[in-house]
């Protein structure tokens, strides 16, 4: 579709649903009552910045169903986040919502060469997660035959993708590295298995962590992005030149704000990843703060798609670490990880306060074949990684190595950082 087409269906959109939400979402009539604002002052898409920024505590303020724009009797799936970090966001689909998701996600598979002639195998959670069913839904929706072999029990997974011969999977980045270990450690060649992609998400990842996946399973890995409160997966995805995540913006109005000021940044600038539902009914979230930080490419991407791409999110302001009165993010320490021959692609970062200063300890897993008792070699390990680690970031870092297979596997999103400055497990 040209671009000023494009356009004009956005702003019908929007104009639909900020009408809806007026009308049906106590919360948003009274935060455009008290700016004076009317659903008929939006006249297209230009007009996005006059309207309310949603949070995820708004959501979890009208928890279970107090953004809901439809009535119970329309909605037919319930799906909530963890709740890990304070009380579970609750989110809804109607008949309608859950064909968008089909929509979204089939078009994710396609753009990684993904036809009904080939079989899918979900590894993302099945329940109140979005993964397993939205994964599900677009292979379902694309036509293939869908194992939802859910999360947990690798050997099981192993089995599932030596004998049903699945030629693409859905699962964390991390798991799929599980995987592969597994598949290594049990000396069964990757030639038993027929996976030709893999599309991975729920977790920042790098392109070391990409390669590293690639060569290991001998497959082409995706990324893909997606919130629970937007829709779920299917939000932003790559296509074969993986130069850049497309969003699917006909249904998620993309803006990139500056997260202290809130205004928009030029494109090409980097900033706090914000999406309008245009076409959900269910949960339309206007102008909702993902806390993803990324940035909005420019140009057109080679494959021919028309859609605005995205950068791959360089992490979230609510998981970014200030130590020291620097910016970190678990993906900046994989990166470094990822160069490094001596260690596995597993970390955790741990966070300590020593009187007014802030300290961070890495610890990283030795490779079985540099695993050894020689403290010298141990040291020299740690002291390349720090150097690397205090170039990246700026500050120093506590390197601390510890066995093969000593920090924990997870089935879904990694536990990536341990902050005992508040008391928080990310």
């Amino acid at each position: 579709m040209p671009r000023e087409k494009l356009r004009e269906l956005q702003s019908e959109r929007l104009k639909t649903t900020v009408k809806r939400v007026y009308e049906n979402v106590p919360m948003y009539k009274k935060r455009f009552d008290d700016m004076g604002l009317l659903p008929g002052d939006i006249k297209s898409v230009d007009d996005i910045t006059k309207l309310p920024f949603t949070t995820k505590q708004d959501l979890r303020d009208n928890y279970p169903y107090g953004l809901f724009a439809v009535p119970m009797d329309d909605v037919v799936r319930i799906h909530a986040s963890s709740g890990t970090t304070g009380k579970q966001t609750v989110v809804g689909y109607t008949k309608n919502d859950l064909a968008v998701w089909g929509e979204v996600m089939a078009r994710t598979l396609g753009a990684g060469g993904i036809t009904k002639s080939d079989i899918g195998h979900i590894s993302y959670g099945y329940g109140l997660f979005t993964g397993g069913l939205g994964g599900g839904i677009g292979s379902e929706t694309v036509g293939c035959a869908t194992i939802p072999a859910s999360t947990g029990n690798t050997k099981r997974q192993v089995t599932i993708l030596r004998d049903f011969k699945p030629t693409f999977i859905l699962c964390t980045p991390s798991y799929a590295l599980t995987i592969a270990e597994f598949l290594e450690e049990n000396s069964i060649p990757v030639s038993e298995i027929s996976l030709k992609a893999g599309f991975f998400g729920a977790e920042p990842w790098t392109a070391a962590m990409r390669k590293e996946i690639e060569s290991r399973l001998k497959l082409k890995a995706y990324d893909i992005y997606g919130l629970s409160e937007v829709i779920g997966p299917g939000v932003a995805y790559e296509c074969e030149l993986q130069n850049g995540l497309h969003v699917n913006e006909d249904h998620f109005f993309l803006e990139i704000i500056d997260p202290d000021t809130g205004l928009p940044v030029p494109d090409g600038t980097s900033g706090e990843i914000v999406f309008t539902c245009v076409t959900k009914e269910a949960l339309p979230l206007i102008r909702y703060r993902t806390r993803d930080v990324g940035t909005r490419m420019t140009g057109l991407c080679g494959c021919g798609r028309g859609f605005v791409r995205m950068t791959k999110p360089a992490g979230r302001t609510d998981d970014m670490l200030i130590i020291r009165g620097v910016n970190v993010f678990p993906s900046q320490i994989e990166a470094v990880l990822m160069e490094s021959e001596n260690v596995a692609p597993f970390f955790q970062m741990i966070v300590d306060r020593e009187g007014n200063a802030d300290r961070l300890t890495v610890l990283v897993e030795l490779t079985d074949e540099n695993f050894s008792d020689e403290i010298r070699g141990l040291q020299e390990i740690t002291a390349d990684i720090s150097e690397s680690m205090r170039s990246m970031l700026g500050i120093s870092v506590k390197v601390k190595p510890v066995p093969p297979k000593s920090i924990a596997r997870f089935e879904g999103k990694a536990i990536r950082i341990i902050d005992n400055r508040k008391d928080v497990i990310f």
